[in-house]
């Protein structure tokens, strides 16, 4: 039996969890949360969270180890006070009710400290409607992993993923009725146990875990100017525009300085993200201080956003953002506007494809880590001016850009590398940079 280590430590295996859960299409996505279990399933979340770009935080989980004989595990005892049991264990074992409750007691005083010493005073991240992949180290029995699955399941998510990087396989298959879907990188037979499978698998230290949380948290926000001025009255409408059989919603808002020359921008949202995207709302407040109408929309109804195909069916996108378009033109009052698109990831090579479909719609585009390789056969055609804004960070993205520029040669196009920016533009000052750039870039060719 070949027991050869197949990890160098848990950095390297989260890395790889990562990199295997962004080539399922998890990567990029507003609504997606990763939580680690500790001590050493926070290493690993906190590599995962990193290559999905995603918050991190942890989910305390406490093993209820049978009595003079702790390193067997009757059950397991989670935030939020979900206890699980292992039947098996405690029937064989002929464990008292009452001894069972008195090593539930004792943990669960535990778990509240060890929640007080990771996170301090800060509160646990809310999980209602998110994506919360749960990640640990290995999986050897799994009745830690679905306690924490059954402590998530009462706060609302709307999806919970097991990852992990080994595991026996009878636990990947106990856990299948726990959670939506559970990714593991290596299932050896025979299984043995989790550290096997780890060149190094030094126990992880408590200062170790707040560290790696405190390190994953984003930078205070230091306002720019931009932020310091007020945005402008906007009157806010709630639209809702028919395409086939489907509807695409969006919030329209049009600032009180709109004058009749001035564009409207439609924004075309990445894979896992919609109207309510955080990032995208920033930069259309920044547009409005220009003088220009936003529109953000749902380019995927609630049940197809999980099915991966219409994620990056660029075509159906494409499609969307036109029915948007004809919409809001029709029910435009006043000269109709001059429209811009701003597309992220996916969203950007609908945008792409929009535009070369209706250059008499179309008069501007600008791409925030945008995909245009997926719309590579339209981009000869696109006629509307085009700006491509990358982080610097972002090597694959940055070198499909540098490739579709060659290609945009109907039109003026730019690529501008945000220094030091990764894929989402996190970094303090990178996502103000985006939006002076899309403004200025707008209010050039909408104005």
């Amino acid at each position: 039996m070949d027991q050869t280590p197949r990890f160098r430590d848990r950095a390297d295996a989260g890395a790889r969890l990562g990199e295997a859960l962004a080539q399922k299409g998890l990567a990029d996505r507003d609504n997606l949360i990763v939580l680690g279990l500790p001590r050493g399933g926070v290493a690993v979340a906190a590599e995962v969270a990193r290559r999905l770009q995603a918050p991190l935080d942890v989910l305390v989980v406490r093993k209820l180890g049978v009595p003079g004989h702790e390193e067997l595990a009757m059950g397991a005892i989670a935030s939020g006070g979900s206890v699980v049991r292992n039947d098996e264990v405690i029937d064989n074992l002929a464990i008292p009710d009452e001894v069972f409750a008195e090593v539930v007691a004792r943990e669960a005083e535990e778990l509240a400290r060890r929640e007080r010493l990771f996170r301090g005073d800060r509160p646990p991240l809310d999980v209602r409607d998110k994506v919360v992949v749960v990640v640990d180290d290995g999986l050897a029995t799994g009745s830690t992993m679905r306690a924490a699955l059954r402590a998530l399941r009462p706060l609302g998510p709307q999806a919970r993923i097991v990852a992990v990087p080994v595991a026996a396989v009878s636990s990947c298959e106990s856990l299948r009725d726990e959670c939506d879907a559970c990714a593991c990188l290596i299932t050896p037979e025979p299984f043995r146990a989790v550290g096997l499978w780890y060149a190094d698998f030094t126990q992880t230290s408590d200062d170790e875990v707040r560290e790696l949380l405190r390190a994953s948290q984003p930078p205070p926000h230091r306002p720019s100017a931009a932020d310091d001025r007020p945005l402008p009255p906007a009157t806010e409408t709630e639209v809702a525009f028919q395409a086939g059989s489907r509807w695409v919603r969006g919030f329209l808002e049009r600032p009180a300085n709109l004058q009749p020359a001035s564009g409207l921008v439609v924004f075309a949202h990445g894979s896992g993200s919609g109207r309510l995207s955080p990032r995208n709302q920033f930069v259309a407040a920044e547009l409005r201080r220009h003088g220009l109408a936003t529109l953000l929309i749902d380019l995927l109804e609630p049940d197809e956003a999980e099915d991966r195909s219409k994620v990056f069916d660029i075509t159906l996108l494409a499609e969307r953002v036109l029915a948007a378009i004809a919409g809001v033109r029709a029910s435009w009052h006043g000269t109709e506007p001059r429209i811009g698109l701003f597309g992220a990831s996916t969203g950007a090579a609908a945008a792409l494809q929009a535009a070369a479909a209706r250059p008499d719609w179309i008069a501007a585009v600008v791409s925030r880590g945008g995909r245009p390789d997926l719309a590579w056969d339209c981009l000869g055609q696109v006629r509307a001016p085009t700006l491509l804004i990358v982080g610097e960070q972002d090597p694959i993205v940055l070198d499909l850009n540098r490739h579709a520029l060659e290609r945009l040669t109907s039109a003026p196009a730019k690529l501008v590398v945000i220094p030091g920016a990764t894929h989402l533009f996190p970094e303090p000052g990178a996502l103000e940079t985006v939006a002076r750039l899309a403004a200025e870039w707008f209010t050039r060719w909408l104005g």
